[in-house]
């Protein structure tokens, strides 16, 4: 691709504006105003979201997962416990999230510290999962090399067959994380790129909103 092609791609953002006494006064309750409306326009995967974590060497590292769960004071992911981003989160429990609404010209940013949930939360929700999932997280070793597809698909044939007419157990090295977050930042595009971006952090135990530059 031509760098004048790079250079000259730009949208003009023109369909809303975000002023600070059009927000809730709970961050999650704009979190969720914003989310039903990504949902009622039929966004493809609304609940997509990038998640940053850093290694023990401050290296950071990002991958889109899928929102599953909104707490009173986090939002709720799964994974498998032994990928990057579960040892990384075990080091430093420390992330970041980002949700990308391109067809509303939004984009919500937040920061949190994660949990493990309860094993029996889990589990209530690894039980809902298709089966074809459940089989593939049981036999994938997430995010090390492999030789070959073929040995997991033969592992996992195996696995299908062994557990015919049964469920499917949740392996130990899966589950959830709730990230208890503490700021959020709802950004609107604008025209001329002038963007609302309205942010809510934690101050003396409650929620403070102001307003950055764009």
């Amino acid at each position: 691709m031509q760098k004048e092609v790079l250079e000259n791609m730009r949208k003009n953002y023109m369909l809303a504006s975000l002023n600070e006494e059009d927000v809730a006064i709970n961050p999650f309750d704009q979190f969720k105003k914003w989310f039903n409306e990504a949902l009622e326009s039929k966004i493809y995967e609304p609940n997509a979201m990038v998640v940053s974590t850093v290694d023990e060497h401050q290296k950071p590292s990002s991958r889109v997962v899928l929102l599953k769960g909104i707490s009173h004071n986090g939002i709720v992911f799964y994974t498998n416990f032994k990928s990057r981003k579960g040892k990384e989160l075990s080091m430093n429990p420390n992330c970041s999230v980002v949700f990308l609404w391109g067809e509303l010209e939004r984009q919500v940013r937040l920061e949190g510290v994660v949990s493990p949930m309860l094993y029996e939360e889990s589990e209530a929700y690894f039980k809902t999962r298709p089966r074809e999932s459940q089989i593939s997280a049981s036999v994938s070793p997430q995010s090390t090399s492999i030789k070959d597809k073929a040995i997991l698909e033969k592992e996992w044939e195996v696995l299908s067959d062994k557990l015919i007419d049964k469920e499917v157990p949740m392996p130990e090295h899966w589950g959830g994380y709730e990230i208890e977050v503490n700021y959020f930042e709802f950004w609107q595009g604008r025209t001329g790129r002038f963007h609302d971006r309205i942010v809510f952090s934690i101050v003396e135990n409650q929620w403070k909103i102001s307003r950055l530059a764009p």
